[in-house]
């Protein structure tokens, strides 16, 4: 047998070839049993109302139907909230955003049952909805308290500051726009269980969501998963397309299911919260900060969600690479009569990076300095200067190399010259640049959330099974977790066998999430394999008479003991034979993290990921369009399981980012009705969007220096967040017409419209 080099290795992703196909299952390819009904939801028209009537007498009379269901028909708990209550699954006498389920209907035929919603006759009562946050500020229609994190004196610092600068920003909402749509299908079961099928990032969640829904026991929940299209943290808390086709199954009697059309789900789900910011900053003529008092609030939407811990992670990253030495923040929750805003990737974090970077952004052109220079002068460094505001003690710090490498690999300081020539030169069309960093932490800020397990069997063939809490939803999870069994047990990649993710074989998981899927699943799933290879050890010494204390080495379908050599198969059957246990179950909690959130003061995170990015735009000044002309990305993935994994990740990542910053843009009206609920009204980025010249590698000098599965460092969020160079260049084009005189008014997304009025105003004031 050849050897088995399995890591560094760029293998395939394991659903790749299926995914080009078409012959990847997704929840809505299942086959479904003889009898299955269809669902549709009838949602609110009116985005804040009392309900003074519902009559469904015609959609119970409606061809095809079978049953409606509403709040009367929940036998336990009316809500899908995950952490707090305030999301009904259908509301009792009030309704509070556009969009809100009020009730379900089950038909022979999903046509027949969208029709059928369509005929129910509401009464409302309108109220006056809530929809922005300045509305919420102003009327302090808040979900929590304000909250206020310190260090330091930063009004005393700010004062003293020779440099004082104050300003706003915004940055948008973002629909998930995942491929795969919010999807479920139920099949009952004897004694009142049910086999769920959900298109979920948390199966354990969803069961007990579910379970309380019906006041049953979890066990009487079994939930599935085999592979989702696209999650991106929108499907990490959306229980309401499950719980709903779950109670159809419960009153029917009979198979459900209940799959979204695309503009359903956009109006019916929450998206990214956007971010208001208001600052003042004191800094001296370097332009490193002195002192910054910031009030952060963001768009919560009619319900908690998870946007207690989504500004909680706001607030753990609003000083990206930067020491801030005195800083304040004063931190709202707003509550809008919007869907409740949720996870989305990034989740929080990038949203407090752009706070800060756009500071940055602003000091450097107040100085007329490179905001590279400002940017590298503020960075994190040793001894004095690597405590956060939180206090964790950075010590894998790597960002000054990787920036100045980037910078060098880029020839950064020689294309800012050309741009200016080039500036000068054209009157219409303007070019920009910018290199922005990206210090992401890896861990889940609610600490008991970093757990996992994992069940893993070897057969008497030497084949071995797989299965863990991790959800696979494009990202390679399972590819990367069979590669780590592979190695440890000495076997081809192929030997191994990924199964779907069930709640009846591994509980209690967690969502995949908070970027931790592969670092919790995997060591979960090693800890499971260290156990059988510990039973197979004792075997091997035991019968043949080994004394040694060398332990035994596993590589290329041989157990190694010394200068003894065993056939994994053969051992594997003897053992087997000798009534040794060839399945074990594992499982793993992240270690170190401890953060107390009423003082805000720990190590919420396991470690940092570092990278940074350089754009180069190009923008027309007469229709306000923007082209990326050339990104350059230097991303840290530790010592990377699978390459070709990482840089998909790393270059998707960027993308999507990319269409939050630029032209993703989700628009609601006063009244709270969204008008960007379709592909026809709502732009993600096209092949022809990405830029022209992408050039992406991996940091050859990263090295994670923990106890991480391979030494590896997660690329699920922190690549998003390299597109905020790609904003900032856009501001720096704006900014040449000013011959960078000026500092532009700019919001996120700069979309076509935001970059002509940014434009406008600049001129307006030179």
């Amino acid at each position: 047998m050849k050897s088995n080099h399995i890591f560094s290795r760029n293998l395939s992703h394991d659903s790749g070839n299926k995914h080009v196909s078409g012959l990847a299952e997704y929840t809505d390819d299942i086959n479904e049993p003889l009898n299955t009904l269809y669902g549709a939801i009838g949602w609110s028209k009116k985005a804040h109302a009392k309900i003074k009537k519902i009559d469904l007498n015609d959609v119970i009379k409606s061809e095809g139907v079978n049953a409606i269901v509403t709040h009367l028909d929940i036998p336990g708990r009316n809500d899908v909230g995950p952490v707090f209550d305030g999301d009904p699954i259908f509301p009792v006498s009030k309704v509070e955003y556009y969009g809100q389920p009020l009730f379900a209907v089950a038909a022979t035929s999903t046509e027949l049952a969208r029709k059928a919603v369509l005929k129910a006759k509401i009464v409302y009562q309108e109220l006056k909805p809530i929809i922005s946050i300045d509305e919420a500020l102003d009327k302090n229609n808040l979900l929590f308290k304000p909250r206020i994190i310190k260090k330091g004196d930063p009004v005393k610092k700010i004062a003293k500051s020779k440099n004082r600068l104050t300003g706003k920003f915004t940055t948008g909402s973002q629909e998930h726009f995942y491929l795969e749509g919010q999807v479920a299908l139920v099949i009952p079961r004897e004694d009142n269980n049910f086999l769920v099928y959900s298109s979920t990032q948390h199966p354990s969640e969803t069961q007990q969501i579910i379970s309380k829904m019906l006041n049953q026991k979890s066990n009487s929940v079994d939930v599935m998963v085999r592979r989702i299209g696209g999650g991106f943290g929108g499907k990490e808390t959306n229980f309401i397309t499950s719980a709903i086709c779950s109670l159809l199954s419960h009153k029917t009697k009979k198979p459900i299911k209940l799959r979204l059309d695309r503009d359903d789900d956009m109006i019916i789900t929450g998206k990214r919260h956007d971010f208001f910011s208001d600052y003042e900053v004191g800094f001296n003529d370097d332009g490193r900060i002195n002192g910054l008092k910031l009030k952060l609030a963001s768009r919560c939407g009619m319900s908690p969600d998870l946007s207690l811990a989504i500004n909680e992670r706001a607030l753990l990253h609003i000083d990206n690479a930067y020491f801030l030495k005195d800083i304040e923040v004063k931190n709202y929750l707003c509550k809008t009569n919007t869907a409740s805003s949720t996870a989305f990737r990034g989740f929080g974090g990038n949203q407090g990076m752009m706070a800060i970077e756009n500071i940055l952004d602003n000091i450097s052109r107040y100085l007329k300095k490179d905001p590279a220079d400002v940017r590298k002068i503020n960075f994190y460094g040793k001894k004095n200067k690597n405590i956060t505001h939180y206090g964790m003690k950075i010590k894998d710090n790597v960002i000054n190399e990787l920036f100045e490498e980037l910078k060098s690999k880029s020839d950064y300081k020689n294309r800012v010259k050309k741009i200016d020539n080039y500036n000068k030169k054209n009157k219409f069309r303007k070019k920009g640049i910018a290199i922005t960093p990206v210090k992401f932490g890896i861990s889940f800020t609610t600490i008991h959330l970093n757990q996992a397990g994992a069940l893993v069997h070897i057969y008497t063939d030497g084949s071995v099974h797989m299965n863990h809490g991790g959800i696979e939803m494009g990202q390679g999870t399972h590819t990367k977790i069979a590669q780590l069994v592979s190695h440890a047990l000495g076997l081809p990649y192929e030997r191994v066998q990924i199964s779907a993710t069930n709640t009846s074989k591994v509980p209690n998981t967690s969502a995949s999430a908070a970027s931790s899927t592969t670092d919790l699943n995997g060591a979960a799933t090693l800890n499971a394999v260290s156990k059988i290879k510990s039973n197979l050890n004792n075997f091997i010494k035991k019968k043949y008479k080994i004394f040694s204390k060398i332990e035994p080495t596993y590589k290329n379908g041989n157990i190694l003991i010394g200068n003894r050599v065993f056939d994994f198969n053969y051992i594997v059957k003897e053992a087997y034979l000798n009534r040794v246990s060839l399945s074990s179950s594992g499982f793993y909690s992240t270690p170190k993290i401890n953060f107390n959130k009423k003082t805000f003061k720990g190590r919420p995170f396991y470690y940092f990921c570092y990278g940074s990015a350089v754009t180069e735009v190009t923008i027309d000044t007469l229709t306000g369009e923007s082209t990326l002309d050339r990104v350059d990305i230097l991303q840290d993935a530790g010592n990377a399981i699978n390459p070709a994994l990482e840089y998909g990740q790393i270059e998707g990542g960027f993308v999507q980012g990319q269409g939050w910053l630029t032209m993703e843009e989700v628009v609601w009206e006063k009244d709270g009705k969204i008008k960007t609920y379709s592909p026809s009204t709502y732009k993600i980025p096209a092949v022809t969007d990405i830029p022209k010249i992408f050039n992406v590698e991996i940091f050859k000098d990263g090295l994670n220096i923990e106890k991480v599965v391979n030494k590896a460092k997660t690329t699920g969020e922190p690549p998003l967040m390299l597109a905020m160079s790609v904003f900032f260049a856009i501001k720096d084009a704006i900014a040449s017409i000013s011959n960078h005189k000026r500092i532009p008014e700019l919001d996120a997304p700069a979309t076509a419209e935001k970059i002509l009025l940014s434009i406008k105003k600049l001129k307006n004031i030179i």
